[in-house]
């Protein structure tokens, strides 16, 4: 080593290491290097010649891009889970049952209610198809007979039309039979894919109030396009009948069930709790959380479950409403709300159905794992049913609480938001405008409530198999109608016939109970060893070399560069603030020196190491020898004389 790098080594050594005289980055990289327990980072420094320097520097980074990406994968894999499945066989709960005529309302007891929008459907029905009268004579009969005696108030607020495809634009008024322009968007109903053109099409024209923005719905069936017209004026006539009213309007529970037995027990209609769906009128649940104990069966089996038989009543139905007859059912937890439309059972008149279940209990993890919430407190939705949140009930709260926020009113279908009323035309005249164009927003997700609404993190399912068998017997049914005649006699006073009714059996088919749970894949302990195994593996080094590293790269490194960008800041700060001088006229100098410039500021041991050599100078130093003097003949040339005498001998 230099002795000027030695008196700089040990001025570092002993002074502070603070301004001037801190070391350079550069000079801790090399420290770093030297001394570290990684051997690539010092084979980079202490190897000789820039091919060896080259090649240990990109085995180095090499082997760092690796253990990046090793423990990438190693933290990925920490945040995946592992699916265990349990099988338990042990007494189980029952599942609460909730059981709906498919005619919520009976049709004697709403008929004066609908009696109008009936009559506008017949008409039609009568002059597109030609029913109840044969199409021969409709082709004949006028559109004004048609019409003669009857103002059309719900047709003249939705109209309904026959669209020809040869005639584009235009379209021919159900009841009017002249053809009118059809401004705005065409909405095709029947499929969102594709759309298989036909020569005539129905469907109806929705405006908003200022009739400016109106939507033409089209249907590729005249069914679906007047039992679509009708649900949307029955919505608006049901909504402005009060709850009790509509209750009293439907079945009651004396009604509906006819004989109950649940687990080699008797039960009837006391077992049964009411719900009223406002689509489907009055339901009853059966197991309830209402109920003081939740019941729980003993063995698998038909015996051992609900068994039930419903009175249906097929002469009460609403003939525009529904097209089917028979009932629906639900299996549900004690706490959840039975969505009938989404998810119930259908049931057939005249046959014995068995529901055998399999229960499934699922727990996922939460957060970081997935998104799922546990009870829906972090969802930003607003729960407006009575019940626990599920995935269906954010969803249909969402759009209800967005369909009261841009329509004024809420969905007949679903829950009434607090201090909300539902949606008629009294109060509200444009609202199947904007519900189908709300609605259509949400099927293609654009309310965000998709995005919003999480799925539940624990929840139960119960795998339904679903078999039918002809009920009554031809042969039973000689004495089994009239006993069960007998014994509704007190509700009806008519013979029942096999297609009033219908029977239910629901059981577990065995009483194990399937529990999928999620765990995670890797723990905290094992990720640490994975990535102890990727640093020896490809550097060489521990949790030390670790420490080390984050010390040199990100506290001394840093501080470097602190201590710097300060220095910088109060050399700025001190010009800035010190007064300007003038410049004093220099005198005369013999010779000027650029090195015996005086400095204001003294120099330090580290910037005195680089003065310059004074140029034009000498450093003085002790002059040479006058090597003349050191000859000896003229330092003795006068002998003495006793030894000239010597000589002479």
């Amino acid at each position: 080593m230099a002795p000027g790098e030695k008196i700089r080594a040990k001025i570092k050594k002993n002074l502070p290491v603070t301004g001037p005289q801190a070391p350079t980055i550069k000079e801790l990289m090399r420290w770093y290097c030297l001394n570290t327990n990684t051997h690539g980072c010092r084979r980079i420094v202490v190897s000789r010649g820039r091919l060896r320097r080259l090649l240990w520097m990109g085995f180095t980074l090499t082997a760092v891009a690796l253990i990046l990406w090793q423990c990438a994968l190693l933290v990925f894999s920490f945040y995946t889970v592992s699916v265990s499945i349990k099988v338990h066989f042990r007494k189980l709960d029952f599942p609460a049952v909730t059981i709906c005529n498919i005619n919520p309302y009976k049709y004697s007891a709403v008929r004066h209610l609908l009696a109008d929008l009936e009559q506008e459907t017949r008409e039609a029905l009568k002059s597109l198809y030609g029913f109840p009268e044969s199409r021969k004579r409709r082709e004949a009969e006028s559109w004004s007979s048609v019409l003669e005696g009857m103002q059309p108030r719900f047709s003249h607020r939705i109209p309904l039309l026959i669209f020809d495809q040869y005639e584009k634009g235009k379209a021919r008024d159900f009841f009017t039979g002249r053809k009118r322009k059809v401004d705005g968007r065409i909405i095709h109903k029947a499929s969102n894919v594709m759309h298989i053109e036909s020569k005539q099409e129905v469907g109806f024209q929705l405006c908003s109030n200022d009739t400016s923005d109106c939507a033409t719905y089209t249907f590729s069936s005249g069914i679906n396009a007047i039992q679509e017209w009708y649900k949307l004026h029955y919505m608006n006539i049901m909504a402005q009948v009060p709850l009790e009213k509509k209750i009293n309007m439907s079945y009651s529970a004396e009604e509906l069930l006819v004989t109950c037995f649940f687990d080699g027990v008797s039960c009837d209609a006391r077992n049964f709790t009411l719900f009223h769906h406002p689509m489907h009128g009055n339901c009853y649940t059966f197991n309830n959380r209402e109920n003081e104990t939740i019941l729980s069966t003993s063995m698998g089996g038909s015996e051992y479950g609900l068994q039930v038989i419903l009175y249906i009543n097929e002469e009460e139905y609403n003939p525009f409403l529904v097209s089917s007859t028979g009932a629906k059912v639900i299996i549900h937890r004690q706490d959840e709300y039975p969505f009938v439309e989404d998810v119930g059972t259908e049931i057939e008149t005249a046959m014995v159905t068995s529901i055998g279940m399999h229960l499934t209990e699922s727990f996922k993890l939460s957060e970081p794992y997935s998104q799922c919430t546990e009870d829906g407190s972090d969802v930003p939705i607003r729960n407006i049913y009575n019940a626990a949140y599920s995935l269906q009930i954010c969803l249909h709260s969402c759009f209800q609480t967005k369909m009261v926020e841009k329509c004024g009113c809420a969905q007949y279908s679903q829950p009434l938001p607090p201090e909300a009323n539902y949606c008629n035309y009294q109060q509200h005249p444009n609202w199947m405008y904007c519900y189908y164009q709300l609605h259509r927003a949400f099927v293609q997700e654009e309310l965000g409530c998709q995005s919003v609404c999480k799925e539940a993190c624990s929840f139960k399912e119960w795998t339904l198999t679903t078999s039918l068998a002809q009920w009554p017997s031809v042969v039973s049914e000689k004495w089994l109608l009239p006993v069960l005649t007998w014994d509704q006699g007190r509700q009806i006073n008519k013979k029942l016939n096999k297609t009033d009714l219908a029977k239910l059996l629901i059981f577990y088919k065995d009483l194990n109970q399937r529990s999928i749970m999620e765990s995670p894949a890797n723990s905290i302990e094992m990720l640490l060893s994975n990535f102890g195994g990727q640093l020896g593996l490809w550097m060489s080094c521990s949790v030390v070399c670790v420490i080390e590293i984050i010390e040199v790269f990100f506290i001394d490194f840093f501080s470097i560069i602190a201590r710097r960008q300060w220095q910088k800041a109060k050399e700025w700060w001190a010009r800035k603030q010190a007064p300007p001088c003038p410049e004093a006229p220099r005198s005369p100098q013999g010779q000027d020196n650029p090195a015996l410039d005086i400095d204001n500021d003294l120099p330090t041991f580290n910037s005195a190491l680089h003065l310059p050599p004074a140029l034009g100078t000498q450093v003085p130093g002790t002059p040479p020898p006058k090597y003349n003097t050191l000859r000896l003949e003229r330092a003795f040339s006068n002998q003495l004389t006793d030894t000239q005498m010597l000589d002479e001998l």
